[in-house]
């Protein structure tokens, strides 16, 4: 009852992001239902059927990775303060966010069986002719196990992936024992070095942070005494255009730091997936140029050899996308870069792994589509229309959740977007420094593109 309230209550574009769910789930469903139309059909030719069935996993994969994203972005499962006191912790707020998932796809998958049913002449009593009546079996009756069985795949695999991306973490354990770890006598923290006997006593050792803050407070008492303060000028390593700054412009802490406003990602978690990608990409191609091979007849040896390797080269593509941005965020930034540079590389660093995954599942998608599209165009298979609802699908699906990756990373960066502007930073050079970043993602990922598409078509072509 609750989650049908959110749903109900919720902002417009969310519940537009909740509209692209239940079509891409309505379309996946309708794919689905026309697998097991033709299987019913075409009763002695089970490969057939089952080869349609397991094209569906490409948009079945496409529409969880979009409620995933969708689940993501929604204001109303956000965890905020106040909200454990009346029941509604990350655990509640996860069950919310996927009981809501899976109303969404429950709610296509239902219009799916209508529009099916409608072909097929279940609610009107006349079916539909020509092309469609082989997908259809009207002349069948339709099994309730198995069509309620396609349609509940959409709704479970979403709702499941939702919870498991939206679960709460505890801390690592390693970071929480290094937190409650202590050192010799009761010392706050763990000494990085050997102690003897007496070090608990010299110098104030067993005070820690309280020492430092009384010290601070008696820091007027030792001006006046000719003292030197305990400031943070007098620290090492501390410069003084950081120190008064924050309290000069409130919220402005973050702005400081590398004069961007927003501090990069680690780039070795980032970067980790860079020669993972490479190489699936790699071995891609290397299955597509073994599969291509001909036999003595001419003929292609495997050609469903091929298929896999355009799969592994898609795989490929999507591992290496964040660290692909990364690597871009860092071009940007090099040779003297400027403001508008250097604010635009940190921005790509820090959301590489927010976006760049995305961003490389479109890549593979685009290049896969540029691929089947050259060896229709030449003497290829003709594509029908499920095949043209399928690749429309997929690419609606991969577009729409880069899109909402973007309005993610709009929502995360909002703090230092009014930490810049309440400095001076002009809206224009704001706005200058998107239209940067999406140039310059366009520019390494555009080429990309092309070059998977031309490689992976060249092998398949011969």
């Amino acid at each position: 009852m609750l989650a049908l309230r959110l749903t109900r209550s919720a902002h417009p574009a969310v519940q537009l992001r909740r509209l692209l769910v239940a079509a891409a789930s309505a379309g996946t469903g309708f794919l689905l239902l026309c697998a097991l139309g033709h299987a019913l059909g075409h009763s002695g030719a089970p490969s057939a059927s089952a080869l349609r069935l397991a094209w569906c996993a490409a948009p079945m994969a496409a529409t969880v990775h979009l409620a995933v994203a969708v689940a993501r972005t929604d204001p109303g499962t956000r965890p905020r303060p106040g909200l454990s006191a009346v029941g509604l912790g990350p655990a509640r707020l996860m069950a919310i966010s996927a009981t809501t998932t899976a109303l969404s796809c429950a709610l296509g998958s239902l219009l799916a069986l209508l529009v099916f049913l409608f072909l097929r002449g279940g609610l009107t009593g006349v079916p539909s002719g020509g092309a469609a009546a082989d997908f259809l079996a009207a002349d069948r009756p339709l099994p309730f196990p198995a069509t309620l069985t396609l349609l509940a795949l959409v709704p479970l695999s979403a709702s499941a992936a939702v919870a498991v991306t939206l679960r709460p973490r505890e801390p690592a354990p390693g970071a929480s024992r290094g937190a409650r770890a202590y050192g010799r006598f009761g010392a706050a923290r763990r000494p990085a070095g050997p102690e003897t006997f007496g070090a608990y006593g010299r110098f104030g050792r067993q005070l820690g942070a309280a020492a430092r803050g009384r010290r601070t407070a008696r820091a007027p008492q030792e001006e006046k005494r000719g003292a030197v303060p305990d400031t943070p000028e007098a620290v090492p390593g501390v410069p003084e255009a950081v120190s008064g700054v924050p309290e000069a412009v409130p919220g402005a802490a973050e702005a400081v730091p590398g004069g961007t406003g927003v501090p990069p990602a680690p780039a070795r978690s980032v970067l980790s997936g860079l020669p993972w990608g490479i190489s699936v990409l790699a071995v891609g191609l290397a299955v597509e140029a073994f599969a291509s091979r001909t036999g003595s007849d001419g003929a292609p040896v495997d050609r469903p050899g091929a298929l896999v390797g355009l799969a592994l080269t898609a795989v490929g593509l999507a591992l290496a996308g964040p660290g692909l941005t990364h690597l871009c965020g860092l071009l940007l930034q090099a040779v003297r870069p400027g403001a508008l540079r250097l604010l635009a590389g940190r921005i790509l660093m820090t959301e590489a792994a927010r976006i760049g995954r995305p961003l490389g599942v479109v890549c593979a998608v685009l290049s896969a589509a540029g691929a089947m599209a050259s060896l229709s165009g030449s003497d290829g298979p003709s594509v029908g229309p499920l095949t043209t609802l399928g690749v429309l699908l997929v690419a609606g699906c991969t577009t729409a959740t880069l899109l909402t990756a973007a309005v993610e990373a709009k929502h995360a960066r909002a703090d230092t977007t009014a930490a810049l502007l309440r400095l001076g930073a002009p809206l224009t050079t704001l706005r200058k420094a998107a239209a940067l970043r999406a140039g310059a993602l366009l520019a390494l990922f555009g080429p990309l593109t092309l070059a998977v598409a031309e490689l992976s078509a060249w092998p398949l072509a011969r």
